[in-house]
Order: structure tokens, then sequence, then C-alpha cells
């Protein structure tokens, strides 16, 4: 597994050991940059605030960071997998602007104001078969911690046609055995 774009640009990141997570495949990241950064409707990578949930090895926010990302929340419950992204963390040198937090990210909570601004690009690829997004995708916004322009990218089985509350599709890719949505928060009026 490496890093496909940017600064980083093939520079190799470890996954946690075991079956317990599967990373996206460089190919699939690749094409999901692509996605993002020639859609109108999404905020710029250059520059964005992003929120990596179910982070796994961290590669999709790294991925970001690489392309020019301000900043990376990395939310993961799994100690095996924060111990993946502090090492890709720590080979990159990423210290100032990413932040590692074991969370449960079904239940976020407020966003806490020493995070700064919400987050305006939002990976979500929690385990499937679960429904952990719709519920994810929901507290995002009811925490306060997605702007009003947010995008999100959620990863899901390709059999899998989950709820998106306050969110709207905008693109919906089939990657093997993956499905990821491209969605745009919705507008509140």
């Amino acid at each position: 597994m490496r890093v496909v774009g940017g600064k980083f640009r093939n520079r190799a990141l470890v996954a946690p050991k075991g079956r317990s997570t599967r990373p996206t495949s460089d190919r699939a990241r690749e094409n999901m940059f692509n996605v993002i950064e020639h859609a109108d409707w999404c905020p710029p990578v250059e520059g964005a605030r992003v929120i990596d949930l179910y982070a796994g090895s961290g590669a999709l926010g790294i991925e970001a960071v690489s392309r020019g990302a301000a900043f990376c929340l990395f939310v993961e419950m799994a100690a095996e997998a924060r111990g993946a992204i502090r090492t890709n963390v720590d080979t990159l040198q990423l210290f100032g602007n990413t932040r590692i937090h074991r969370r449960d990210a079904t239940a976020l909570g407020e966003k806490p104001s020493n995070l700064g601004a919400p987050f305006n690009l939002v990976f979500l690829d929690p385990p499937y078969g679960h429904a952990l997004g719709p519920k994810t995708l929901s507290k995002l916004i009811e925490g306060n911690w997605v702007s009003e322009d947010a995008v999100a990218v959620l990863e899901v089985g390709a059999e899998e046609e989950p709820e998106t509350p306050g969110w709207e599709a905008r693109v919906v890719k089939e990657y093997g055995a993956a499905k990821v949505l491209f969605l745009e928060r919705a507008s509140a009026g």
C-alpha cells in the first residue's frame, strides 16, 4: 500500500495486521480523489479540513494531506489500527497537521472547540454490513463536526444501499466488492 498522489506520492504506508480492517486499494483511492478533485460541487482538497472516520491505516486522510489538505483528524477505535496510523504519521512527519482520536464514530457528540473549524471533507469506511455509515453521517451534522459545504465519501459493500440522512448522493462508483458514495451535505432550506 502506498500514497498515490501529491507530495508523498509512492511513499509506503503500513496497514494494521489481521483481517479486522480492509484498506482501500491504491487504485480505488486514486479514482476517489479524481472524483473529488474534478467535481465542481466539492470543496478543493488544497487547504481542506479532513476527518477520516473508521480510519484503519489512515490512508485516505494521509492521501488528502499529501494532496494539500491543511489538517486531518483520524478517528479509530482499534488499537492496532491507531498504531498503524501513528507509524504512518511518524514516517511522513505529519505531526503538526494531524491528530488521532480514539472515539466511536457513531457516538461523536459535540465537536470539541480545540479542534478548530468544522471539517469540509469527510471519509467514512466503516465495517461492511452493519449500517454504521448512516448513523455516523447523522452524528457529524448533529455534533457540528462538518461545514455547510462539506462533502462526505462513504465506502460500503457493493450490495449495500445505505440511507444518507442529511446528505445527497452526487456520484456512486463501484470498485470490486466496494461501493463508494460521494455525498454533498443537503441544504437546510
